[in-house]
């Protein structure tokens, strides 16, 4: 389900820890013009931005400072174009992660990042990270039909792989949760031109691509609408 937006060309920012390359794929696969890249001047000229990012939150937010990618992202944000973040893409927007130690995220997006608990409530050990398929259900339905999340079932099961998730301060802004061992917790936020999610949309098949799909007519939408 391929879509020709007027204005398609797509950054996917490298910060050194990233799955880039499935993301490229998907992107390709609908129609945009991704570009993998580190530089703020490719960052603020493109039309929608994804924040991609596999591993720990420390090395993450360090190489983004190194990189002087933090400013570039809290401006693009503010320039109200489209704005994706995947898997640590959605943990570092937050203040804190208490990862390895307690380490500060770039604050855009006011909550903290916990840890899978190894234990239940009634004693089981709770197998982590989490790996795999697990469904993702909504907080509010007109919220998800306005997301990229549009046309996709309520309790669509998406692919994981993480040990830590996000608590947002702003119970609002929860588009999604998922439940892991009687753990329920977000799993995606919209927040005015930011759509970020924990599981991977590139690698949960045609569902996955077809958030991609939506996405990308939210660039077309945002570029009618300037």
């Amino acid at each position: 389900m391929n879509v020709e937006p007027e204005g398609k060309k797509v950054a996917i920012i490298d910060f050194q820890m990233g799955n880039l390359f499935s993301v490229l794929h998907a992107c390709k696969h609908v129609g945009l013009e991704p570009v993998i890249t580190s530089s703020a001047k490719e960052i603020m000229n493109a039309d929608g931005v994804i924040l991609p990012g596999v591993g720990a939150f420390g090395d993450a937010i360090s190489n983004i400072r190194k990189l002087g990618l933090d400013t570039a992202i809290k401006d693009y944000l503010s320039s109200g174009r489209p704005f994706m973040g995947i898997c640590l893409g959605l943990q570092i927007l937050f203040t804190e992660s208490e990862e390895f130690g307690s380490f500060k995220g770039l604050d855009i997006i006011a909550g903290c990042v916990k840890k899978i608990p190894q234990w239940t409530s009634d004693g089981r050990q709770i197998k982590v990270p989490q790996i795999g398929w697990n469904n993702i259900q909504p907080t509010n339905a007109e919220q998800w039909r306005n997301s990229p999340l549009r046309g996709i079932s309520h309790g669509e099961y998406m692919y994981f792989v993480h040990s830590f998730f996000v608590q947002p301060d702003d119970s609002k802004i929860v588009l999604s949760v998922t439940d892991y061992e009687g753990i329920n917790y977000c799993s995606g936020i919209i927040k005015h031109n930011l759509f970020a999610c924990q599981f991977h949309p590139e690698k949960s098949a045609r569902e996955g691509l077809k958030i991609y799909s939506n996405w990308a007519s939210m660039i077309q939408n945002n570029q009618e609408s300037r």
